[in-house]
């Protein structure tokens, strides 16, 4: 984003810097950028952390400027840098790691007539003299003006606009390791999340789902594992017309759920599922047609694997039907556990399922249905068999799931009860 454009969109937030108004148009301004990189600019000179410095030397730039307010000790800095290290002499070692930092600085403050870091009494501390606009004050402000209730729909989609725009990525993620930038990251995600699902409310209720579906893809690729911006992306879709397209995601988000939380998808997100599967077709007469489209693609063997929300819609139809025929239907519950009975680290857990998958689909029939319960667990459903049969064939599962991965140390438990069927 050019300096003229952050300019403008600073002024509008009625935001300003320290001295910025006694030196507008006396003194060129400072752009700094710390969502999604690191970046110092002064007309056409700039500075980033793309340059291959010392991480030590980027971390301590960005410790003066985001604390640019105060003048910050010696002491601090050292502390900061090398808090458990003594084999050397801390005070040369920042006094060489400034001088870095100053040559590097050495092309801005040439275009700024002045120093930028500046040092007195055994502290160091950002020039204040210097007007700066520094893009996360911008999108924070921004952030602030849009929540204004009293202001117009449309007034408050622009702000949201102008700030997720600002929003290049988290707070400095290249010192994403350091703990001082932790509450500082935290903070400008959270903000960030609150801005794109406020905006996406607003454009919600103005039936703008087109906005929706690009404003939450891209959030996604800032945070994929907020459950709620999947829900967004899907209610949209659905809104639009997309029903295959929402389907598709909904499975992309129900697969990352599983396998980076290890934790199973909300009822909201279960909901989104069910309107897709009961979104409704144009009339069609020819019953030819229906047909062809209910048959499966190709004769796929064993269980039929589905998601858990249809599971649901599938059990409550065998309850029905095992009730008016007297039939028994068994639940199944297979979890996969440590040795010490407590659910595997994600990275353990997520390739092992896939392998119990495998075995479940290969040892049930065709008329079985299995779906996944939680990061841990799948479900299965045995219409027509006796509570032995079925203690069978889940034994089954486990013997051939040992046999086939004998180097396997996670533990494979399982529970069968027979269907509860309605009074």
């Amino acid at each position: 984003m050019t300096s003229f454009v952050i300019n403008t969109l600073y002024r509008n937030c009625g935001v300003t810097t320290l001295n910025q108004e006694q030196n507008a148009g006396t003194r060129p301004v400072i752009n700094i950028n710390l969502l999604g990189q690191f970046e110092l600019r002064v007309g056409e000179v700039s500075i980033d952390d793309n340059i291959n410095r010392s991480r030590k030397l980027w971390n301590l730039l960005a410790y003066i400027i985001v604390h640019r307010d105060r003048a910050v000790p010696q002491q601090e800095l050292i502390e900061l840098l090398w808090p458990e290290d003594e084999s050397l002499k801390p005070g040369n070692a920042l006094k060489t790691l400034l001088y870095r930092i100053r040559l590097l600085l050495e092309p801005l403050e040439q275009a700024c007539d002045d120093e930028l870091i500046l040092s007195q009494r055994g502290s160091y501390s950002w020039n204040r003299r210097i007007p700066c606009v520094i893009d996360a004050d911008v999108f924070e402000a921004l952030c602030h003006r849009a929540e204004d209730s009293k202001k117009s729909a449309q007034q408050r989609i622009d702000l949201y606009l102008q700030a997720i725009e600002l929003y290049r990525g988290d707070f400095l993620p290249k010192q994403s390791m350091e703990i001082w930038t932790v509450p500082f990251c935290t903070h400008y995600h959270e903000l960030y999340l609150h801005a794109v699902k406020t905006l996406c409310q607003l454009l919600f209720e103005e039936g703008r789902h087109e906005e929706i579906v690009d404003i939450s893809r891209t959030a996604i690729e800032v945070d994929a594992l907020d459950e709620t911006l999947h829900c967004q992306l899907i209610r949209a879709l659905i809104h639009q017309g997309k029903d295959a397209a929402a389907l598709n995601h909904y499975e992309i988000a129900t697969d990352k759920l599983y396998r980076y939380l290890g934790v199973r998808p909300s009822e909201e997100l279960r909901t989104l599922y069910l309107e897709i599967m009961k979104t409704q077709k144009a009339l069609e007469m020819d019953l030819g047609i229906i047909q062809e489209e209910l048959r499966e693609a190709e004769a796929v063997p064993g269980a039929f694997v589905c998601e858990y929300g249809f599971f649901k819609e599938a059990y409550r139809l065998e309850a029905r039907r095992a009730a008016r025929y007297g039939m028994s239907v068994f639940i199944g519950l297979i979890t996969v556990v440590n040795p010490s009975g407590e659910v595997p680290p994600l990275e353990l857990l997520n390739p092992t399922m896939d392998q119990l998958l495998g075995i479940i689909k290969a040892s049930l029939r065709k008329g079985d249905a299995v779906a996944r319960y939680s990061g841990a667990q799948y479900v299965l459903m045995l219409p027509a068999l006796t509570f032995e049969d079925g203690r069978v064939v889940i034994e089954r599962i486990v013997s051939n799931f040992y046999r086939r991965y004998k180097k396997q140390f996670l533990k494979v438990h399982y529970k069968l009860q027979q269907l509860m069927l309605d009074p």
